[in-house]
């Protein structure tokens, strides 16, 4: 019921993906506005875009329930993570564009929030940290890759256009700067446009368990949806998603896992 993937390798390095997935119970999404619409803000491909890890001896954590019965990337007390700026619940009640996702009288109360919690975050939560149990074990240094991607312009979260390569540290306090600056050095060869700690820093897994003092060092990755796919200016019901095109995502790609090399480079040097 969890509804979690896991996949385990040996290398120093964890993958995770908190928002690909597009599971929602029978009973939630009768309460929904719109079945697409509670799956329009989904990290989508994500995961395809980042399969090529697992080669590299990744470790990859993906749960397949949607972000709309509840984000596994927000502070389970319910705390902003970017206060005083717009932004989506634990359990989330509008879309990224401020659409009403449940019909009226139907989102969910505390009682039922917290058994969410109980059943898709908490299991999700348990498994990465089971994980990092088992390589820091073997390794000195293990690092927590928390995948994402969004749209280009959503002007309720950011103004203008978003770059397309945002990496998280949480203004450098999740890893360690030799681990952000090699990211960051991949990006900027890349031809990509790319910022470090912009509006994006890092969400709650990546502040969570980043802990650069004790060998464990987390980084967001949060891709532009353009970089990989075709992104149409207004997404409606007929065109977004779009498929995932293996030869459109190639050029991004190819610089993902040159930015994996890295992450792989940098942990074995620590």
């Amino acid at each position: 019921m969890s509804g979690l993937e896991i996949h385990r390798g040996d290398a120093p390095l964890i993958v995770a993906f908190p928002h690909t997935g597009t599971e929602i119970p029978p009973d939630i999404e009768a309460r929904l506005v719109d079945p697409w619409r509670a799956r329009k803000d989904c990290d989508w491909w994500i995961d395809q875009l980042y399969s090529f890890v697992r080669d590299m001896g990744a470790t990859t954590v993906r749960t397949a329930m949607s972000r709309t019965v509840i984000d596994v990337n927000r502070d389970p007390s319910g705390a902003s993570l970017y206060p005083g700026q717009a932004t989506t619940e634990l359990c989330p009640t509008t879309t990224f564009d401020g659409e009403p996702l449940y019909r009226h009288g139907w989102a969910p109360d505390e009682t039922e929030i917290s058994h969410r919690r109980t059943v898709w975050f908490d299991p999700y939560h348990e498994a990465l940290e089971a994980e990092i149990a088992r390589l820091k074990a073997v390794h000195d240094t293990v690092v927590l890759y928390d995948a994402h991607s969004i749209r280009s312009n959503v002007p309720r979260l950011f103004e203008g256009e978003l770059p397309q390569f945002n990496i998280g540290t949480n203004d450098d306090t999740t890893c360690d700067l030799a681990l952000s600056k090699a990211v960051k050095s991949v990006c900027e060869q890349s031809g990509f446009s790319h910022v470090l700690n912009g509006r994006f820093k890092g969400g709650w897994t990546t502040r969570h368990y980043g802990q650069p003092l004790i060998g464990v060092h987390a980084i967001q990755m949060e891709l532009a949806c353009r970089g990989y796919m075709d992104e149409p200016s207004t997404v409606d019901l007929d065109n977004w998603p779009t498929p995932f095109d293996a030869d459109r995502a190639g050029a991004l790609q190819a610089q993902l896992s040159h930015i994996i090399a890295a992450v792989l480079a940098f942990a074995a040097r620590n």
